[in-house]
C-alpha cells in the first residue's frame, strides 16, 4: 500500500507512549459525548464569547460570566466548562478562575471544513451511525431508515429534512466548490466543447462551466428527481441555455450513457466515492463505451492515500463509515490504486493524475481509451 509522506510517517509507526496511547483510548470510549459537548459549546456561543475575549485582550471569563451572557443555567455552564478541559477547547488560570480558548477551541470554531464536518456528522450521521453494525455485516445502509424507505441516501435527498438537506449539501460542495478553479484550469488544456457531467446534482458545477466557459455545453445526468432538482435550480441564471438534464438510473446497468453529441470530457466528481466496486466498473465501462480515441474521463476524487495532511487523510477514511451506514452500504473513500485498477477493468488507462487540488485534497484522475 502506497501513502504519500505525512501519512507514511502517521501509519506506519506506532509512535505514542503508552500514557498517551491509553488517553486516546479513553478519548475514544467518550466520543460521542466529546463530541456532543462541543458541539454545544459552539451552538451556546460559548466558545465565540471566549474567541472574542481574548481578541479585546482582556484575560478570560469566569462560569458566571459565561453564565449571564449565555442565559445557560449555572449548573450546565459548569458541567461543559469543565468537559471543555478534558477534552482541551478551553484552559483555565487557576489564580483568577477564568476561561480562555486554545488553539483547538479556535480551529473548531473558525475553521469552515470543521463546522461543516460537525454539521453534516450531527444532522445527517449522528443517529444512523447506531446502526453501523448492522450495516456492516448485511451489506446495506441500516442507518438510512429513519429517515425514510429509499435503498440509497440519493433517491431520498430531495425529500430529507431541510435541515438535514443543508448540512448534506453543505458538506458536499464545501470539499468540491474548493476545486473548482483549479480544476477549471486543467479542463481549459484540453478545450472541450461538449462536457458529460455524470452524477451532476444541483447543476453547480455545470453552472460554473458555463460561466468560464462561452462555448461549452453541459449535459447532466444524474436520477430524474435529481435532474427536476437541478433545472430549478440553474433556471433564469447565465448559461442556463447550454445546461442540458438527461434522467436515468445510473445503478440499472442496462442504461448506456447517451451519445448526443460527442462527448470531449466525461466528467465525475465526488462521484465514484457513491458506489460499489463493481457498479464503478459498469459505470466506468458504460463511459468508454461513449467515448472516441480523443475523449477524456475526468474523475475527481479526494483519495485518502495522496493527501498532504494526515487530518485530511483521517477526514475521508471516516466519511467512508457514512457511504456503509446511511448512503449505500458498499461504498468509500478511496485508495487511488484500488480506483486505477477498476478503471484499467472498465478497458480504460489512467493518462495522468494531477493532485492537492483546492483545500480538500483533490485528486483529478484523467483517463483514456486503451
Amino acid at each position: 500500500m502506497k501513502l504519500f509522506p505525512a501519512l507514511e510517517k502517521a501509519y506506519t509507526k506506532d509512535s505514542l507512549k503508552a500514557r498517551d496511547a491509553q488517553r486516546l483510548a479513553h478519548f475514544i470510549a467518550w466520543g460521542p459525548v466529546v463530541f456532543e459537548a462541543s458541539r454545544l459549546m459552539i451552538k451556546f456561543g460559548i466558545l465565540d464569547m471566549l474567541r472574542e475575549d481574548g481578541l479585546s485582550g482582556n484575560e478570560g471569563l469566569t462560569m458566571d460570566e459565561i453564565a449571564e451572557k449565555s442565559g445557560l443555567s449555572p449548573y450546565a455552564v459548569k458541567v461543559l466548562m469543565e468537559s471543555g478541559l478534558s477534552i482541551g477547547t478551553v484552559i483555565v488560570n487557576p489564580s483568577t478562575d477564568r476561561f480562555t480558548l486554545t488553539k483547538t477551541g479556535w480551529f473548531l470554531l473558525t475553521e469552515e471544513s470543521i463546522r461543516a464536518n460537525i454539521d453534516f456528522n450531527h444532522d445527517v450521521n449522528y443517529e444512523g451511525w447506531f446502526h453501523l453494525e448492522e450495516s456492516l455485516t448485511e451489506g446495506r445502509p441500516a442507518g438510512l431508515e429513519h429517515f425514510g424507505p429509499w435503498p440509497t441516501i440519493y433517491e431520498g435527498l430531495s425529500s430529507l429534512p431541510e435541515d438535514v438537506q443543508k448540512s448534506w449539501f453543505g458538506f458536499d460542495h464545501f470539499y468540491s466548490d474548493h476545486s473548482f478553479n483549479e480544476a477549471l484550469e486543467i479542463i481549459d488544456t484540453y478545450a472541450p466543447k461538449n462536457l458529460l457531467d455524470v452524477g451532476g446534482n444541483t447543476g453547480k458545477w455545470a453552472l460554473r462551466c458555463v460561466d468560464h466557459n462561452k462555448d461549452v455545453e453541459v449535459t447532466i445526468v444524474d436520477l430524474p428527481q435529481q435532474i427536476g432538482l437541478m433545472k430549478a435550480n440553474v433556471k433564469g441564471k447565465e448559461g442556463e441555455d447550454r445546461i442540458h438534464g438527461y434522467g436515468m438510473n445510473l445503478l440499472d446497468r442496462t442504461n448506456a450513457f447517451p451519445k448526443t453529441r460527442k462527448w470531449d470530457i466525461i466528467w465525475m466528481s465526488q462521484f465514484l466515492d457513491c458506489f460499489g466496486e463493481d457498479e464503478i466498473v459498469s459505470i466506468l465501462e458504460r463511459a468508454a463505451a461513449a467515448m472516441d480515441k480523443d475523449s477524456r474521463v475526468f474523475i475527481m476524487e479526494t483519495f485518502w492515500d495522496r493527501q498532504k495532511f494526515e487530518a485530511s487523510a483521517l477526514c475521508l477514511t471516516l466519511t467512508s463509515l457514512y457511504f456503509t451506514a446511511l448512503a449505500n452500504g458498499n461504498s468509500k473513500m478511496y485508495h487511488s490504486e484500488d480506483m486505477a485498477a477498476l478503471v484499467e477493468k472498465a478497458g480504460l488507462e489512467v493518462e495522468t493524475i494531477h493532485d492537492n487540488l483546492g483545500v480538500g485534497g483533490h485528486s483529478i484522475m484523467v483517463c483514456k481509451k486503451k
